[in-house]
C-alpha cells in the first residue's frame, strides 16, 4: 500500500463529493424557493453519510445550513 496515493485519493474523491453535493443542495434550495416550499429563512437540518461497503464502514455527520 502506498500512503501517498491513498491520501491522495481520498481527497479527490471527498473534493468531488463536497463540489457536487454543494451543487446539488444550491439546487434544491433555489428550486424550492422558487416553488414556494421555502420562503429562503429557514434553518434546515442536514444528515450526511458516507458509505464503503469494501470496508463496511459507514459514516454520518449532522449539521445544519441556515438560509438567512
Amino acid at each position: 500500500m502506498n500512503e501517498e496515493t491513498m491520501n491522495m485519493e481520498m481527497r479527490k474523491v471527498l473534493k468531488k463529493f463536497g463540489v457536487t453535493s454543494q451543487q446539488q443542495i444550491e439546487h434544491a434550495i433555489f428550486k424550492a424557493v422558487e416553488e414556494g416550499r421555502l420562503t429562503g429563512s429557514e434553518t434546515l437540518d442536514v444528515i450526511l453519510t458516507l458509505e464503503i461497503p469494501g470496508l463496511d464502514l459507514t459514516h454520518t455527520v449532522k449539521g445544519t445550513i441556515k438560509l438567512e
